[in-house]
């Protein structure tokens, strides 16, 4: 495959393993909720690298759905790089403003990108997706940087965002903007993940006037959403299909499960009466087995009065979500300084092009369910945390944000949306806005980094629960749960094959006194078959009692990474 080439990539490129862990310190009065907490909605002021860093350990592998509009360096944002990247080369070509006079400003975008984007890909689900919004300033080099993090055959597609007017004279107008779109593993997006746009209701006003008259509760939810219908009538799809019903509501059956060329997914389904392989034996089928399996447990599959007829699957009208399409018109980007000016009637202008809210939250409805965690690390204004809870509001779900800004509005523009948007804004033209969308969310501050040097002085030591989040992601690559740990025992987390122990106090008085001992050793939970992996400052147990014990030691602070390869093994 190709790759991009620019200045400074030789030290940047494996720049995000060295970045360190930082602290995140709760600032509780800057929040939304009774007790701050990484499992919550979060806003995080700091820098996103570091950000997304410190992340990891509550959140590897954990996020659904990211969305993210970085600088589109156009020449015009006097946006600055300033990652310590350790090299005298690049310390005199940081920290000064990326303008239209720098030739080097697309080297320093991408310097700035790639770090942050392989952080992103630990932290996407492989059932998730990313979505960046870019423009003709640095599509081409944004596209290069995605096929080499996530591969090309993971690219979903690229969006046209047709929502601008340009007045400029002297070139060809530009009216649009992109959204490109890529999975952590394409393979692994459910196949109802590829037909989400407009939601039920869409479906509900297409169902026949005969069903309706047979079935008044759907009238009635009908006339429910006729006002949603004529401002999105132009979007919607026909469902003229959808003619039957059971107990679960409104059905119609899609041939689409079949699909002959797919590798790996080939095995037959038997018909329920006749026992014999329905329709083409050995056919190929667009879901895998466990998914099938559950299909037919779940009474999704409907079967043909022998195995004649190729199945097909069961399709409610509450599931239907028509698809995304490759230009999105419709969403003017003047929608998005309007929703400023209702949430901050004080100061219109508060913010310079935040996008809609309902750009984003079409992309949600497309890329989420209803116990989605979203995230995005340019947070800006905060539009990506209003359609999160917009859509809860709409459907149900308890769905998560994830907001970072390293901009000094992070509280008073970024949180402070997000607090009206919960509480209601008076005046506000639209009716949910007014009313207040609910939920609540933790702030955080980005803090001091986790470093080799701190905890040997004793300058800084970091709390129990903050270090053993650290210890554990870093030595096993697994999400640190704290509601699984024992403070009193010390242990932090479980694998297949170890029992993880932290013996640490943050006090550095405590900490000199702190070894594993026979009494240490003796006390540790019974781990059954697994071994125990301690980490502790030191032991005063020879390598016989540490075989009797079934323990693995690593000295603190930072013989971590020796026990990946253990573990791994």
């Amino acid at each position: 495959m190709p790759r991009l080439h620019f200045k400074g990539r030789s030290l940047v490129e494996n720049h995000h393993l060295t970045v360190p862990f930082h602290e995140l310190r709760a600032v509780p009065d800057q929040g939304l909720s009774e007790t701050p907490s990484l499992h919550d909605n979060l806003v995080v002021h700091g820098d996103n690298l570091a950000a997304l860093k410190a992340l990891q350990p509550t959140l590897y592998r954990q996020i659904k759905c990211i969305y993210i509009d970085p600088p589109y360096n156009t020449g015009n944002e006097d946006w600055v790089y300033n990652d310590n990247v350790n090299s005298p080369m690049m310390r005199d070509w940081l920290g000064k403003a990326v303008d239209r006079e720098d030739l080097t400003r697309h080297d320093k975008w991408c310097c700035m990108m790639l770090p942050r984007l392989k952080l992103l890909r630990e932290l996407l689900r492989d059932d998730g997706a990313i979505f960046v919004s870019i423009d003709d300033n640095e599509v081409h080099h944004l596209r290069c940087l995605m096929d080499e993090v996530f591969g090309e055959h993971n690219c979903v597609g690229q969006i046209i965002w047709h929502g601008s007017t340009d007045n400029n004279p002297t070139n060809i107008a530009s009216e649009h903007e992109y959204i490109v779109c890529y999975a952590a593993n394409k393979n692994e997006l459910e196949d109802e993940w590829k037909s989400a746009y407009f939601g039920p209701k869409a479906a509900l006003q297409r169902v026949g006037a005969e069903l309706l008259d047979q079935h008044p509760e759907l009238a009635e939810r009908q006339r429910e959403y006729s006002r949603w219908l004529k401002e999105h009538r132009a979007q919607l799809k026909p469902l003229d299909r959808y003619k039957f019903i059971d107990d679960a509501g409104v059905f119609t059956g899609s041939q689409s499960v079949h699909n002959p060329g797919r590798e790996g997914y080939r095995y037959d389904v038997l018909h329920p009466v006749t026992g014999k392989p329905c329709k083409e034996p050995l056919m190929g089928y667009r879901f895998p087995p466990s998914t099938m399996e559950r299909l037919l447990a779940d009474d999704r599959i409907i079967f043909g009065k022998d195995e004649s007829k190729i199945i097909e699957l069961k399709v409610y009208v509450d599931d239907y979500r028509a698809k995304l399409s490759s230009i999105v018109d419709g969403i003017d980007s003047r929608r998005g300084a309007n929703e400023i000016g209702d949430i901050f009637p004080e100061n219109r202008l508060i913010f310079k092009n935040p996008k809609p809210s309902t750009l984003i939250g079409d992309l949600l409805r497309y890329a989420t369910d209803k116990d989605s965690i979203i995230l995005d690390s340019f947070a800006g204004s905060g539009a990506t945390a209003h359609a999160v809870l917009a859509q809860n509001r709409d459907d149900g779900g308890n769905r998560r944000f994830i907001l970072v800004e390293c901009e000094d509005y992070a509280d008073s523009v970024t949180a402070e949306r997000v607090r009206r948007v919960v509480k209601g804004v008076a005046n506000a033209r639209d009716e949910a806005l007014r009313t207040g969308l609910g939920g609540a969310f933790s702030y955080f501050e980005l803090g001091r980094p986790m470093r080799q040097e701190s905890l040997l002085d004793g300058s800084h030591l970091p709390p129990w629960e903050k270090l053993a989040s650290y210890i554990f992601f870093t030595a096993t690559g697994q999400e640190f749960d704290p509601a699984d740990t024992d403070r009193e025992t010390g242990f932090i987390g479980r694998t297949a094959s170890h029992d993880v122990f932290l013996v640490y106090e943050p006090e550095v008085d405590k900490l000199k006194n702190l070894a594993l001992t026979l009494t240490v050793a003796r006390g540790l939970p019974d781990a059954g078959s697994r071994r125990k992996l301690v980490f502790a400052p030191t032991k005063y147990l020879d390598r016989e009692f540490l075989h009797t014990y079934r323990i693995d030691f690593q000295q603190l602070p930072f013989q971590i990474y020796a026990a990946i390869e253990r573990l791994q093994q």
